[in-house]
C-alpha cells in the first residue's frame, strides 16, 4: 500500500463549485446511454438501412472528435467556465433541434442535431476533466477526478432507463413485423407519432441544459492559475509527444473506450448467442430461485449498477494504492473476465461479461489522470483534448467486433472459432485492449514514476 496522509480531496474552498462541475459527468452520462438504442429506433421508423442508421453513431463520435482540439485553443485563451457556458449552450441547441427535425422528418437533421449536441459534449468534457483535477492538490488529482466520474454512470442508468421505457416500449413501429408493408397513409401517422417519443427526451434534456447554463452563469467558479504569456501551440504539442505517460495515455484511452462500447453494445449479441445455444432452456431459468431474462437490457443496466460500485470503491482505493498500480490491477481482472466471456458457453459467461463493467470503472479517470498528471495547466487544456479525441476509439473498435460476429453469416453462432461460437470469440477484441491497459499501468508505476 502507499502512503496515506494526502491532503483532502476535495477542500472547502472548491465543494460548491466541484459539485457543479460533478453534475456535467451524469449530463452526457445521460446523452451517450439515451442516443444508443436511437440506432435501431431510426432504422425501424425511417425505414433506413443498417449503414445509413449506422450515421448516428458516426454523427455522435464525430462531433466529439471534431470540436474537441477547437475546444482546447479556444480554453487556451479563455477560462474553463467560459468553455463550460459554450459547451451547455451547444449541448442545448442540439438537443432541441430534434423538435424541427421530427416535424420535418429528415434523418439528416436528427444527425446535425447530434452532431452539434457533441460539439457541446467536447467542449464540457475537455473542460469539466481537467478542472476536477485542478480543483485541489496535485496528490488527489486522480482521485478528485474518479469521484467526478462516479456520476457519469448515474447518468448512464437515468440514459437507459429512459431509452428503455419512454422510447423503445411506446415505438408503434416496433411491434409491427412488416412495417413498410402498411399502406402509406397509417405508416406516415405511426412514423410521426414514433418521431415524436424520440424527440421528447431530447427536448426536455435541451430545457434541463438551459437550467444548468443559468446556473453556471450566475455561479462563482475558480479562474485559472495561470494567466499571461503562453508557450506557442507547437511548443505545447511537441511537450506533449515528448511525455511518454501523456503519449502512451492516449493509446492506453482509445483502447479503453473501444473496449467498453464493445462490452456494452454487444451485450445483447451476446444474450442472443446464449439462446441460440440452448442455455435458457426451461431446466435453466432459474437462478437462486429468480428467473433468467432473455432481454440484454437487464443484464446492461446490472453491468451499470457494477460501473457506479466499482468507480466508488475505486476511488475509495485510490487513497492507499498508486494510480498505475490500481490501474494495472483492474486490466488484469477484467482479462480474467473476459476470458470466461469467451470461453465459458453459460450463464457465467454472460455473468463474465457483466463483471467486466465494474473493472472498467476505474479507467477512462485514472488514464486521464496519469496521463496530465506531469503537465502544466495550459499543457493539459490542449492534452485534454488529445484524451477527449481518443472517444474516436468508441467509433472504430465496435465495427470491427462487429465484422467479427458477421464470418459466418447474418447469426452471431454460425462459426466456431477456436471450438467457441463466433460472438464469443469476438471479445478477444476488449481482451486486447485491457492487456495493453494493464502494461501502461504497469509502465506508469514501475517506469514513469516521478
Amino acid at each position: 500500500m502507499e502512503k496515506t496522509n494526502k491532503p483532502k480531496v476535495v477542500s472547502k474552498q472548491f465543494l460548491i463549485p466541484f459539485i457543479l462541475i460533478t453534475s456535467l459527468f451524469a449530463l452526457w452520462g445521460f446523452a451517450n446511454a439515451v442516443t444508443d438504442p436511437m440506432v435501431n429506433a431510426f432504422k425501424k421508423v425511417l425505414e433506413l438501412s443498417n449503414t445509413k442508421a449506422s450515421l448516428v453513431q458516426m454523427a455522435f463520435y464525430g462531433g466529439y472528435f471534431c470540436m474537441a482540439l477547437p475546444a482546447a485553443m479556444f480554453m487556451r485563451k479563455y477560462s474553463y467556465k467560459v468553455g463550460i457556458l459554450i459547451g451547455l449552450a451547444l449541448f442545448a441547441t442540439g438537443a432541441l433541434l430534434f423538435y424541427p427535425a421530427a416535424i420535418t422528418e429528415q434523418f439528416g437533421f436528427f444527425c446535425l442535431g447530434l452532431y452539434i449536441l457533441t460539439f457541446g459534449l467536447a467542449f464540457l468534457e475537455t473542460a469539466a476533466n481537467p478542472y476536477a483535477l485542478a480543483m485541489g492538490a496535485k496528490e488527489t488529482a486522480t482521485q478528485r477526478l474518479n469521484l467526478a466520474q462516479a456520476f457519469n454512470p448515474v447518468g448512464l442508468i437515468a440514459g437507459i432507463v429512459i431509452a428503455k421505457v419512454f422510447v423503445a416500449e411506446k415505438l408503434q413501429s416496433d411491434n409491427i413485423t412488416d412495417f413498410a408493408a402498411l399502406d402509406s397513409v397509417k405508416r406516415a401517422a405511426i412514423r410521426a407519432a414514433d418521431l415524436a417519443v424520440i424527440r421528447d427526451p431530447y427536448v426536455i434534456l435541451g430545457l434541463v441544459l438551459i437550467g444548468f447554463f443559468v446556473l453556471f452563469l450566475v455561479s462563482k467558479m475558480p479562474q485559472n492559475s495561470t494567466e499571461g504569456d503562453m508557450p506557442s501551440i507547437n511548443e505545447t504539442f511537441k511537450i506533449l509527444f515528448e511525455n511518454k505517460k501523456y503519449a502512451f495515455g492516449v493509446l492506453a484511452q482509445i483502447l479503453y473506450v473501444g473496449a467498453q462500447i464493445m462490452c456494452w453494445t454487444y451485450i445483447y449479441q451476446y444474450v442472443e448467442g446464449l439462446e441460440g445455444l440452448g442455455v435458457f432452456t426451461e431446466s435453466s431459468v432459474t437462478i437462486f430461485g429468480y428467473e433468467t431474462v432473455k432481454d440484454g437490457f437487464y443484464y446492461q443496466i446490472i453491468a451499470f449498477i457494477l460501473f457506479v460500485v466499482g468507480r466508488a470503491i475505486g476511488t475509495a482505493m485510490l487513497r492507499y494504492f498508486s494510480p498505475g498500480k490500481l490501474l494495472k490491477g483492474f486490466a488484469l481482472l477484467a482479462l480474467t473476465f473476459v476470458l470466461g466471456t469467451i470461453f465459458i458457453q453459460s450463464m457465467f459467461g454472460l455473468y463474465c461479461l457483466v463483471a467486466v463493467s465494474f473493472c472498467m470503472s476505474l479507467m477512462f479517470p485514472t488514464i486521464y489522470g496519469i496521463a496530465l498528471g506531469d503537465l502544466t495547466e495550459e499543457q493539459s487544456k490542449v492534452g485534454s483534448a488529445g484524451l477527449i479525441m481518443a472517444i474516436v476509439g468508441g467509433a472504430l473498435m465496435p465495427p470491427l467486433q462487429g465484422m467479427i460476429i458477421d464470418a459466418g453469416g447474418n447469426a452471431v453462432n454460425d462459426v466456431t472459432i477456436l471450438g467457441v461460437p463466433e460472438v464469443n470469440f469476438s471479445f478477444i477484441l476488449p481482451l486486447l485492449c485491457f492487456l495493453y491497459i494493464a502494461f501502461y499501468g504497469w509502465r506508469v508505476h514501475t517506469k514513469l514514476t516521478t
